[in-house]
């Protein structure tokens, strides 16, 4: 059995006085695609940019920060502390739930930025090879936009920058993937097309893929795994369709829904209120 690629223990998530996640323990292992689910306000980004690294996570937290985090996260067996910069990001990629262009720059431009890490180093800084160039353009036919390399990408609809972030951070080609809320500006097509490209590349070798979706039924259809929070500090993981359940997610989301069935597919649609 493959080491997790990811582990937390007793990871607790506070705003303020508010706690977001509360001793949350999380295994993550290679070929599993992990979709996280809770209510607005729950705490998904702010755990995404935890398990990247973006945040310190310290047992004794300042009292007064605005954001903490209090626990511990691996990758690789590793504390994220013990990561250099460099080195973590040829591990994990975080794919942002929203980007702002302050100017203008290719498609091209855009998705090199994900090959930073393996950039030469040469006498006047680094600069991207041939092979840095291919992997860009390979990743921007991975997501339908091989004709947009010379795009600005402040020309582009909502969906299509969305489109062209998912392919920077398939061209930085790390084994574990974080990405908040990827498919959100994109339609019913090419949601599929991304889950689809996501749950491949948690299948090839020591991979794994955790996202977060407001989507349930597309959800339970891609992921293998699902991290459900409730909005109050709990949490439930597991298995897909045993964590995004009819019970789980009313409770969690505070409306009832229910599971409905026609042959082997199914659907959580919201119940009617007596």
């Amino acid at each position: 059995m493959s080491a997790p690629l990811l582990q937390t223990h007793a990871l607790t998530l506070r705003a303020a006085e508010r706690v977001l996640v509360d001793g949350l323990d999380l295994v993550v292992a290679p070929g599993e695609c992990w979709c996280l689910a809770g209510p607005n306000g729950a705490g998904k980004t702010t755990l995404l940019g935890t398990l990247a690294g973006l945040r310190p996570v310290d047992d004794t937290p300042p009292r007064h920060a605005p954001l903490t985090a209090s626990g511990r996260v691996t990758i690789g067996g590793k504390a994220l502390a013990q990561w250099r910069p460099a080195s973590l990001a040829k591990v994990r990629a975080l794919m942002p739930q929203q980007t702002r262009d302050a100017f203008g720059a290719s498609a091209l431009e855009v998705v090199l930025a994900g090959r930073h890490p393996y950039l030469a180093q040469g006498r006047w800084g680094a600069w991207e090879s041939d092979d840095d160039v291919a992997a860009a353009m390979t990743a921007l036919a991975q997501v339908g936009l091989e004709g947009f390399a010379a795009r600005d990408v402040t020309t582009l609809s909502g969906g299509e920058r969305q489109r062209v972030s998912l392919a920077a951070v398939l061209a930085q080609a790390t084994p574990l993937l974080l990405l908040d809320e990827p498919v959100s500006h994109l339609d019913l097509h090419h949601q599929i097309d991304a889950l689809e490209r996501l749950g491949r590349h948690a299948e090839s070798d020591d991979a794994a893929v955790i996202f977060s979706c407001h989507d349930l039924n597309l959800a339970r259809r891609f992921a293998t795994h699902a991290l459900l929070l409730d909005g109050r500090g709990g949490w439930r993981a597991g298995p897909v369709r045993d964590i995004l359940s009819a019970e789980h997610c009313s409770h969690a989301f505070g409306y009832p829904l229910r599971l409905i069935r026609d042959g082997d597919d199914e659907a959580l649609v919201p119940a009617r209120r007596t």
